[in-house]
């Protein structure tokens, strides 16, 4: 067996809505996800043992069987038991660029890059829908992460259907190091505030998921109208994050002030993107932004839109 190195990109929402309930108690879900380039590469190679075993230079991240990424093998080796008891376990090194528990989708494009890393590893010939279904069994976001790109996701997040390519806006990703939002209560208190606005017949969920198709937002994206993507950037997660967190709040209004092509939370927060025409114009408003406010737990880095997921290196 070959070991594999490969690129696991960040993730941002372009859009998300929350349509209604789901009777598997997770929300129904209409999002449009975008790759960006930064990202962790993930080393995949056979140890000879019966272990899986984690290794990462970031202390944040859990080197245990809590990490999606060891989740993800220990999937592969269940699903493929005789494979697993021929070439043993794994060592999984991960180098982490993307900042942890920021709502960049870190562990869930992790794991998607070791069901591909196995994939290759054992010559499985696994497609990428089958590797999405593999990977909705460990989380909603990713599917998304092993195909990439530009895409609308449906149901919990698990259902993918690409849209045209961007890849010449740049964006600006923020977040404050001391700062954590936790998905569960964002999305529960979602529910409590807005649930008299659930959809709860699913020929409303389709007539709504088909609006968001045939939108405004699909449209620019399908034009590459940079200026309309920033203008329609959407998530309604934001009503109930940003009145208990007003550092977001005004971190967005910060980008915002200095004509940015647009500015939201990405996913459940804390991070916050900013859209730009060209690299330049992203690392000088990402160099002042960090001046004006002038807080040494604000990080922000500078990436790009790309086309793709999990790309070995």
């Amino acid at each position: 067996m070959q070991s594999y190195s490969l690129f696991a990109p960040a993730k941002i929402n372009l859009h998300l809505e929350i349509i209604g309930h789901r009777p598997d108690g997770y929300h129904e879900l209409v999002m449009i996800m975008q790759s960006v380039n930064l990202g962790d590469v993930i080393h995949l190679r056979a140890n000879g043992k019966d272990e899986i075993r984690l290794f990462c230079q970031n202390p944040e991240v859990p080197l245990n069987n809590t990490n999606l990424a060891y989740k993800a093998a220990h999937l592969m080796q269940q699903q493929f038991p005789k494979l697993a008891q021929n070439f043993g376990g794994f060592d999984i090194v991960i180098e982490k660029n993307i900042p942890v528990a920021a709502g960049l989708a870190g562990g869930s494009t992790n794991a998607a890059a070791v069901l591909v890393g196995i994939n290759l590893m054992w010559s499985l010939g696994l497609t990428q829908p089958e590797l999405r279904d593999l990977g909705a069994l460990l989380g909603s976001d990713v599917p998304f992460c092993i195909s990439g790109g530009t895409a609308i996701a449906t149901g919990r997040g698990e259902q993918i259907e690409p849209l045209p390519d961007l890849s010449d806006i740049w964006v600006i990703l923020a977040k404050y190091s001391n700062l954590s939002v936790s998905t569960p209560w964002a999305y529960n208190s979602y529910r409590e505030q807005f649930n008299h606005l659930y959809i709860s017949d699913s020929q409303g969920i389709n007539q709504r998921t088909r609006q968001v198709h045939s939108g405004d937002l699909v449209k620019a994206i399908s034009q590459r109208n940079s200026e309309q993507i920033g203008a329609l950037l959407y998530n309604d997660l934001e009503k109930v994050v940003l009145p208990e967190f007003p550092t977001v709040k005004a971190l967005i209004d910060a980008f915002k002030a200095e004509n940015v092509l647009g500015s939201m939370m990405s996913g459940s927060g804390p991070t916050v993107f900013a859209l730009c025409d060209n690299q330049n114009q992203a690392e000088a408003i990402a160099n002042k932004v960090q001046k004006t406010i002038n807080d040494s737990n604000l990080h922000c880095w500078v990436a790009q839109m790309c086309t793709h997921g999990i790309i070995k290196q």
